[in-house]
This record gives C-alpha cells, sequence and structure tokens, in this order.
C-alpha cells in the first residue's frame, strides 16, 4: 500500500500520499475537478512561482516574514521556476472557485518544499505554512490574475518572434514574385492584373500590423492587480508590501510590470484579456485567409489555378494515388478556427463577472493561452513546412493575364465603358484575345494596344500613360 500521510482542514481529514508536495486543498480539488484532464499551462506554473518568491522577497524586506522562512519560500519557488516539481500541480485547468485550487497548489508545494529545505518533513506546517507563511499578503483573486498576465506576455513574446519571422518570409517571397504577373480576382472572378510579388507583401504587411496589435496586447497584460488581495482594497497586506511587491515582481520576471493604480479596477474587470483574445483572433483570420488564398492559387494541378505550387508534405489520398493536399495551410485555418471559437469562451467568461472578482478567470486563462501557443505553432509550421519552399508557375500566371477579359479594363479612359463592355461580351462569347478583337475593329493603332495592354504596367499606379 502506498504510504499516506493525514491532513486536517475545516472540512476534515485526508490522507495525502506521504511524498507528495500538494496537501489537502489541492488533493480535495483533484477529486472535485476532472473536467479537461489537462493541467494548469507549464508557463503558468512558473509565472505564478515568480509571483510567491516576489511576494517572499517583498514580505521578508518590510519585516512582515521571519528572513528564514522567506528564504527558503524563495529558494522552493527558484525550483520551480527552473522546472522542477511540475509534476505535483495537479488541480484541473478548469476549476471551481475562481482558481482558488491553483493558488492553494502552488501555496502547499512551495510551503513543503521550503519545509524540507528548513529541515523538516512534508506536511510540517508549523515552520512554513501554505497560507499564513507562503500566501502572506495575497489573495488567489490578485495572486493568480497577476502570474496569468505575466504568462500572457511571456506567451505573446514568443508569438511575435514567429510572426516576426513570418513577415520576413513573406517579404522575401515577395521579392521572389515581383516579376510574376498573374491575374487578380474578385469575388472569384477575374478582375485586372497583379504581381504576386505583390500579393505577398500585402500579406507581409498585415503581419507587420498584427505584430504592433501584439506588443500593445503585452503593455496591455503588463499592468498587474498584485497588492489588492481580496477585492482589490489591499486588506491584509502591510501598506509598505502593497508599494513593493509590484516592482519586486518586475525584478524577478525581468517584465516591465506596473501595479494597476486602481486595484478595484484591475481585480474586477477583465476587458484587458477580452482585448488580446481579439488581437490574436484578428491575427488568426488574417493567417486564415492568407491560407485560404495559398490553398486557391495552389489548386489543381490540372483542372484548378495551378498559379503556385506548395511543397508536398504527405500523400493526400487512401485511395487516390499521387495526390498531394495542402495540408498546411489547411491546419493554419483549422487552429484559426480553434482561436476563434477560444475568443467566445473568453469573452463569455469576462461577461459573466459579478462584482469585485472573475469567478470564471480558470477557462478564460486556459482558452486565452491556448490561443496564443496554437497560434505561434501554426505560424512556425506555415513557415517551415510551406512558405518558404513555394514556387510559382510564371508561364501559366502570365496565359492568365494574356487570355483574360478583365485586362479590357484598362481600356475604359481611351474607348469608354460602353465599348469596353461590348468587347467584353463578345470576347467572353467568343474566347477570341481582347487584342485581336481590337486589332480586327481598328479600334486602336497597334502601337496605342500595345501601350494600353501592357500587363506590367497594369500593376502600377500610373503605369499606363494616357
Amino acid at each position: 500500500m502506498e504510504k499516506t500521510r493525514q491532513e486536517k482542514d475545516s472540512i476534515g481529514p485526508m490522507d495525502i500520499p506521504a511524498d507528495a508536495y500538494y496537501g489537502i486543498q489541492t488533493a480535495r480539488a483533484s477529486e472535485n475537478f476532472t473536467i479537461t484532464r489537462q493541467h494548469i499551462h507549464r508557463e503558468y506554473i512558473i509565472s505564478m512561482a515568480k509571483v510567491k518568491k516576489a511576494c517572499a522577497m517583498t514580505n521578508k524586506e518590510v519585516g512582515v516574514l521571519d528572513a528564514k522562512v522567506a528564504d527558503a519560500i524563495i529558494s522552493a519557488s527558484d525550483e520551480i521556476i527552473a522546472g522542477k516539481l511540475h509534476e505535483e500541480f495537479i488541480t484541473d485547468a478548469i476549476q471551481g472557485g475562481a482558481g482558488t485550487s491553483f493558488n492553494f497548489n502552488a501555496n502547499e508545494v512551495i510551503a513543503n518544499r521550503a519545509i524540507e529545505l528548513l529541515g523538516g518533513k512534508k506536511g510540517e506546517y508549523s515552520l512554513v505554512h501554505a497560507n499564513d507563511h507562503v500566501n502572506c499578503g495575497q489573495s488567489t483573486n490578485d495572486a493568480n490574475p497577476s502570474a496569468a498576465r505575466i504568462t500572457v506576455v511571456v506567451l505573446l513574446e514568443r508569438a511575435i518572434g514567429e510572426l516576426k519571422r513570418l513577415k520576413k518570409a513573406l517579404a522575401t517571397k515577395a521579392d521572389e514574385f515581383d516579376t510574376v504577373i498573374k491575374m487578380g480576382r474578385t469575388h472569384l472572378q477575374d478582375a485586372v492584373p497583379i504581381r504576386l510579388g505583390q500579393e505577398f507583401r500585402a500579406y507581409s504587411d498585415v503581419i507587420g500590423r498584427d505584430i504592433e496589435r501584439f506588443t500593445l496586447a503585452q503593455k496591455e497584460m503588463s499592468v498587474i492587480n498584485l497588492g489588492g488581495t481580496a477585492i482589490g482594497t489591499g486588506l491584509n497586506a502591510d501598506i509598505n508590501y502593497l508599494k513593493k511587491v509590484v516592482p519586486n515582481t518586475a525584478k524577478v520576471t525581468g517584465l516591465a510590470l506596473t501595479q494597476n493604480p486602481n486595484l478595484i479596477d484591475g481585480t474586477a474587470n477583465g476587458d484587458g484579456y477580452t482585448y488580446v483574445s481579439g488581437v490574436v483572433k484578428t491575427c488568426a483570420v488574417n493567417l486564415s485567409k492568407m491560407c485560404n488564398d495559398m490553398r486557391l492559387m495552389s489548386s489543381g494541378p490540372r483542372c484548378g489555378l495551378w498559379e503556385i505550387n506548395l511543397p508536398p508534405r504527405q500523400h493526400g489520398s487512401t485511395i487516390m494515388p499521387g495526390k498531394v493536399n495542402p495540408v498546411i495551410p489547411e491546419v493554419v485555418s483549422q487552429a484559426a478556427f480553434q482561436i476563434i471559437g477560444n475568443d467566445m469562451t473568453v469573452t463569455m467568461a469576462a461577461e459573466a463577472a459579478q462584482f469585485q472578482i472573475n469567478v470564471f478567470g480558470p477557462v478564460l486563462f486556459h482558452n486565452l493561452f491556448q490561443s496564443i501557443d496554437v497560434l505561434a505553432n501554426a505560424v512556425t509550421t506555415l513557415i517551415d513546412n510551406c512558405l518558404v519552399d513555394i514556387t510559382a508557375n510564371v508561364e501559366h500566371c502570365k496565359d492568365y493575364v494574356e487570355n483574360s477579359v478583365g485586362i479590357i479594363t484598362a481600356l475604359n479612359p481611351f474607348i469608354g465603358y460602353d465599348k469596353s463592355s461590348a468587347l467584353a461580351k463578345e470576347a467572353i462569347k467568343t474566347f477570341k484575345p481582347v487584342r485581336e478583337l481590337l486589332l480586327r475593329d481598328k479600334v486602336l493603332s497597334e502601337q496605342e494596344i500595345d501601350r494600353i495592354l501592357d500587363i506590367r504596367a497594369m500593376t502600377e499606379p500610373g503605369g499606363i500613360s494616357q
């Protein structure tokens, strides 16, 4: 039989595995919440340990905590920050109680490791108490959101790095494809000529705007409510602790964190999370739109547009030999769908808060973390497994343009809309090239036709001289 130790709380006694660093409150939560069967995000655990370390440093500095106890808490927190003891965080990612179970889990693990560092045995809370010492000057309602915001800042940093790589890769392709003339399309119908490089430049620019939005989102998340305790009034927090805890957290994390000037606002309102989730969703929509274009441009290879070639990554069918599918753009769009759904969850969780706290923080944080991770991962595979190896079917693109009716648009300023429309109608009906019809009817001289129907000139403002 597994060795156990008995712990007690106001509900009653409970046997805990003797080697476990978590305690009774974590064990109760583990029994109560088996919702996702996923544990807390690794980066969230690290962020919480950083918060606990900063709080212990501050409580020691202002004389609230005994130095030996504080130092033991700091050392235990450092071990978690370094990646140790993560298996001891066993609470479900989605839990009732506004995340109190996760806060208990962190307090108990840190307390029991600190007890060991002081020479005691797990469960000897007279040496280091999970609530009185590790949680000193805190509440779930300021520790959890502060750790969550720190987590978002860190996750966004990785996403920004991948988006910068994507922007650069798109810009490289824009340069590579700058001479490739193809048909532009609106409503999935032929429009006017465009260069493939211009399309990729537009993709690069929209990702640039996403990067700017992500950077602003990091700033939004860098304002934390630590020190507000239960509802933002700072009850049970030493006044000097309250002033110093966020600067110390900034030192521990290496982030430009500031304290919300209105801790009641910072504790009660979740608009920052909905803003960040919306930013991530916007980027996901941009990525999916781009991938939709790529799938259409690569459609074929015989019966589609076949303007570009996506690198073949795997067999596309168990029944159709030789079939290769655009699996990377497809998976990026699916990632976008997941993020869009998560955004709705974040929105509803923020909206459902009442009065001074949001009890739905766990599902909000879980979905927001997942969205940022999924987006960063999708961008990584889009770059490395698709974008860098895309090639253009140059002559095929050119043939589309030269046989298109869309180039008639360039004739409007010279022969008028009505004559141009009649020519377009005949060209569509007879499948005859526009140039042939113009020469037949002697509407313009051959030199004028060559100048006006210069397809490269059509892709630049003022390219065709009057």
